[in-house]
């Protein structure tokens, strides 16, 4: 083998190795843990009316606000119906709901939620008339209409039995949001923008601003746990900026939690889970209690009465034959998992080990019942 072949081959081995060896860092960019601020949705909401269900609208005798909206609706195209007997229930009153999204122009569609106030019994086949779309400051952002899609199934018969699948009171009508103002938020302007992290942490924070300020120094700056001021340079604008810092990798970090459900008996616990010098032996006591009831008869010509007389048998069981485990001082997740699965634990069970184990003060990290 030549010299330069051996050399080549030295080195792409040398390579792999510090690949394999080498410590994996778990790195996200910027913009996947922390939100711009001004760059978030808006809710609007409104109130309508869905015409053209096959009799599953709204009873007009129970919901009054179904037929003044279905009177006020026909007078503006100039049918008078003030007192005639409305007796219709192809009529339903609804809200509808939408997100702006940001920086959102006039003429943008959106998709839009409709739910049913009254007692509609479905929204299959109903068309939403143009309704319109109000933010917080009660400002019309948005107008909908078309035609509700539920993506469900229902059906009845003449007995009063009934079967569906899925939320027939509720659809989507997709794109059936026309935007008609935009919030003017002008962030190219801004001279100092702040970034939220979605997990507020000192650590995190701190190395936000550090990665940003090797690359644009003295143009970030963590404020707290949760803030990171950042200011671009001479001769930049800010969406510029924005776009150089959202992409660069920062290694994020968090407390030690343990999450757990004891609904689902779900447990997650992160990385740093950390636990001190501590025994763990666990094992499941069942006590059976068995009724028989037995008759008693009473002798012929003795004037008694048969009675039942209760009998009980109760026996106490105790698991034998699991093993009293050590952690040592420090054990890791993988240690700690790995002691728990040895003694062939449920998880509801481990739920509560884990609940002693922070009771004794070896479990450190903090623990968040859902």
């Amino acid at each position: 083998m030549s010299r330069l072949r051996l050399s080549s081959v030295l080195s792409v081995l040398a390579t792999v190795c510090a690949l394999v060896a080498g410590p994996a860092c778990a790195t996200s960019r910027i913009k996947d843990i922390v939100a711009f601020e001004g760059v978030r949705d808006n809710q609007l909401i409104g109130y309508g009316i869905v015409v053209g269900l096959n009799g599953s609208g709204d009873s007009l005798r129970n919901a009054p606000m179904t037929k003044q909206s279905l009177e006020a609706m026909l007078e503006r195209q100039g049918v008078n119906v003030r007192d005639a007997n409305l007796n219709t229930k192809n009529v339903a009153s609804v809200m509808v709901t939408a997100n702006l999204p940001p920086f959102a122009a006039p003429g943008a569609k959106v998709d839009v939620s409709v739910s049913t106030l009254g007692d509609a019994k479905s929204l299959l086949g109903g068309t939403l008339l143009v309704t319109s779309l109000q933010g917080a400051d009660g400002q019309t952002y948005a107008v909908a209409q078309g035609s509700v899609q539920t993506g469900s199934v229902s059906a009845g018969g003449a007995s009063g039995s009934s079967i569906s699948k899925g939320v027939p009171t509720a659809g989507r009508i997709a794109a059936g949001g026309i935007i008609e103002r935009e919030t003017n938020f002008q962030m190219v302007d801004m001279g100092e923008l702040r970034m939220t992290l979605r997990n507020p942490d000192f650590t995190t924070s701190r190395r936000i601003a550090d990665v940003i300020n090797q690359k644009f120094p003295r143009c970030a700056q963590a404020q707290n746990p949760t803030i990171v001021a950042v200011r671009p340079p001479q001769g930049m604008d800010m969406i510029s900026f924005i776009t150089s810092i959202e992409n660069l990798e920062v290694e994020p970090d968090g407390p030690a939690k343990v999450i757990i459900d004891e609904v689902a008996g779900v447990i997650v616990m992160g990385d740093d889970v950390r636990i001190s010098r501590v025994a763990i032996a666990q094992g499941n006591l069942t006590i059976s209690v068995q009724e028989n009831p037995a008759v008693s008869q009473p002798a012929p010509f003795s004037q008694g009465q048969t009675a039942v007389v209760p009998q009980s048998t109760v026996s106490v069981e105790e698991e034998k034959g699991k093993k009293l485990i050590t952690l040592d001082s420090g054990a890791s997740l993988k240690t700690l998992v790995g002691g728990l699965n040895a003694l062939g634990v449920t998880p509801r069970d481990m739920i509560s080990i884990l609940q002693a184990v922070k009771a004794a003060g070896a479990l450190q990290a903090d623990i968040e019942v859902m």
